[in-house]
């Protein structure tokens, strides 16, 4: 498969406005090699997005593709999944947009278990909007809108998933680009949700979660059994040196398109079904 099904301009497609540095780019591409290594074509692939500086990625990749409103991108991405499961669904989105705005979207998606990937890109920071202090953002740091430091506790997404009982939890940092990488393409293979936390440093607006300050205080996951329930909610739980890799996976959990009716029939796309209009308008007419 060519590297440039992935790098050809799609219809009013825009030139790329992340700040230079941005870890944005490296995951733009890490998401293209691993959908190509893995032969998903632009037309079997669906990026949904919110919005925020990870929200702008569907507008710089070959494929289809949905920007919707702040916080949105999984309930839509749900439903593209349920419309037509033979799609490759990945829903993209800042720390922000997945765990603030998109929060109680996220908390449901963790209990559906639609067949999707959710990547977040997580600066600790609200990058587009000039560095506000985000869920994920440490406690003391001064922002533009904390400049006293930020009071509140960071959320922990990836033990919120493990408790939740996600079917795949893991995390990686944008500088272990092959981390990375093996990481997204385990997540799209994987049946049911997968949510991937990539550490992602923002240059222009957080300079203490730098480059240089993930690669201390990160660390790889070694001699750990991701079916470990327990012991993937204390790697989790430490804050100290974040555990890189698959934090938690489970394969026995039916994903929410199995178990919808619309599927129990027919394993037919709803997309390519026939309405009997003859049927519906009798169903409507008998609502009066």
């Amino acid at each position: 498969m060519s590297n440039l099904l992935y790098d050809s301009q799609r219809p009013g497609s825009q030139e790329i406005s992340w700040c230079p540095g941005c870890g944005d780019f490296a995951i733009l591409e890490v998401l293209k090699k691993s959908l190509e290594n893995l032969n998903k074509t632009p037309q079997q692939t669906a990026i949904i997005s919110g919005i925020g500086q990870a929200g702008k990625l569907p507008h710089y990749i070959h494929s289809n593709g949905f920007h919707t409103l702040h916080g949105r991108a999984l309930p839509i991405a749900t439903g593209v999944k349920g419309a037509n499961p033979e799609l490759t669904v990945v829903a993209v989105g800042g720390d922000g947009d997945m765990y603030a705005e998109g929060g109680n979207h996220f908390l449901h998606m963790l209990r559906r278990n639609p067949d999707i990937t959710v990547l977040v890109h997580n600066n600790q920071i609200y990058g587009l909007t000039k560095g506000q202090g985000s869920p994920t953002t440490l406690e003391g740091m001064k922002t533009t809108t904390q400049p006293r430091g930020v009071t509140e506790e960071p959320i922990n997404a990836m033990a919120i998933a493990i408790a939740q009982n996600a079917s795949f939890v893991a995390r990686s940092f944008i500088g272990h680009k092959e981390l990375t990488q093996d990481l997204i393409e385990q997540a799209i293979e994987h049946k049911g949700l997968a949510v991937v936390e990539i550490f992602q440093p923002c240059v222009s607006f957080n300079k203490l979660n730098t480059y240089a300050w993930y690669k201390e205080h990160c660390r790889m996951i070694e001699d750990h059994d991701p079916s470990d329930r327990a012991a993937a909610l204390a790697l989790a739980l430490d804050t100290e040196r974040y555990p890189l890799g698959i934090l938690y996976r489970r394969t026995d959990k039916k994903t929410y398109e199995e178990q919808q009716a619309a599927y129990q029939r027919y394993t037919t796309p709803l997309w390519q079904r026939k309405v009997d209009k003859k049927a519906l308008e009798q169903l409507l007419d008998s609502k009066k």
